[in-house]
């Protein structure tokens, strides 16, 4: 059975629909979802979904390219990452993507809201769900220094280097692969997949973004991880059951809350 690792179902695609992508989740295997919290205004709803199902759990946080939303302090996070189904923090992290006429100086906002994540990590005990994008090298700069070496986790949806990725298992996080890895212009990402170890690898589908390849350019779905799974095993030359064994066993060493 299959894990989807970080799924958005909060989104209203597929908040209206949960009984039919529940259902397509057990046609395809899928056994469990993690539900991702991106502001404070949706944790509500996101932990209402977590509570509705028992194979659903969330997080709680704030993603770094929102503007314009409640800023979380970390008591805010804290006593949100306490309540029943909630696994871990975040998305949290770093996102330069869309700077546009801004510097990254002027980004200290982001780096900001991230070290307060990573002291919600360190003080609940719970993984960070990290999102880096454009911003590899502060991403990981920021984890050293307010991490201290006591928070793990999990770098969602990977698209970086292998060196990226290397720095990354050596912080002690696991790597995510998401359907980018069947996207035909993906080699490199593939090559990561290669090198990253399979006991330190997660599958998502991060939907209803980024359809795994035959379903690109439709809203994705949970049920769709299995995809990612079979692109995984082909690249490590195992079986899909192998890779099935191994991602849930890491989501579950990772967020063992889920087995609470």
């Amino acid at each position: 059975m299959f894990v989807d690792s970080h799924c958005h179902l909060s989104d209203p695609s597929l908040l209206g629909r949960l009984a039919d992508v529940q259902q397509a989740m057990a046609d395809h295997r899928v056994d469990r979802a993690l539900c991702i919290c991106t502001t404070l205004e949706e944790f509500e709803t996101v932990h209402g979904v977590a509570l509705a199902h028992g194979n659903i759990w969330c997080t709680v946080g704030v993603h770094p390219d929102n503007e314009g939303v409640q800023e979380p302090t970390v008591d805010d996070l804290v006593s949100r990452a306490a309540r029943p189904r909630v696994v871990a923090i975040g998305e949290t992290g770093l996102d330069y993507y869309r700077l546009g006429e801004r510097t990254v100086a002027d980004m200290a906002w982001q780096r900001e809201r991230f070290a307060r994540h990573i002291q919600a990590s360190r003080q609940t005990g719970l993984p960070l769900v990290v999102h880096t994008r454009s911003a590899s090298a502060d991403t990981l700069a920021v984890l050293r220094a307010e991490g201290q070496g006591q928070v793990r986790g999990v770098f969602h949806c990977f698209t970086e280097t292998r060196q990226v990725a290397a720095e990354a298992l050596d912080l002690g996080f696991d790597i995510s692969f998401s359907g980018i890895l069947t996207f035909r212009n993906a080699e490199e990402l593939r090559e990561v997949a290669r090198m990253v170890p399979l006991d330190r690898c997660l599958i998502e589908t991060d939907s209803p973004y980024l359809a795994p390849m035959p379903h690109r350019g439709k809203p994705n779905q949970p049920a769709w991880v299995a995809h990612v799974a079979a692109k995984l095993a082909e690249l490590k030359g195992v079986t899909v059951d192998a890779v099935a064994a191994a991602t849930t066993a890491n989501f579950e060493r990772l967020f063992p809350r889920v087995l609470q």
